[in-house]
C-alpha cells in the first residue's frame, strides 16, 4: 500500500435536521468537525414521499403535455 495516499479517517458529528445528532467516521473536514445537514431522510420529500408541487417557471410542463397531448399507453 502506497503511503501518504489516503486522506484522513477521523470522527466527525453529524445533527440531522430535527437536531438529533450521531457519531460517524469520515474523510469529511477534521477530527471533531460538525457536520450540520440541510437535507436528509427526515425531510427530503423521495425519502417522506412529500406533497411538493411541480413549479413549472418557463413553461416546461405546458410544453410537455402539449407535445404530447394525445399520446396514450393503454391498447
Amino acid at each position: 500500500m502506497k503511503k501518504d495516499i489516503h486522506p484522513d479517517y477521523h470522527e466527525i458529528a453529524v445533527v440531522m435536521t430535527d437536531g438529533t445528532e450521531y457519531k460517524t467516521r469520515s474523510t469529511w473536514g477534521k477530527e471533531g468537525d460538525v457536520l450540520k445537514l440541510d437535507v436528509d431522510p427526515l425531510t427530503h420529500p423521495a425519502w417522506t414521499g412529500g406533497n411538493t408541487q411541480l413549479v413549472d417557471t418557463g413553461g416546461q410542463v405546458a410544453r410537455f403535455n402539449k407535445r404530447f397531448k394525445g399520446f396514450s399507453i393503454s391498447e
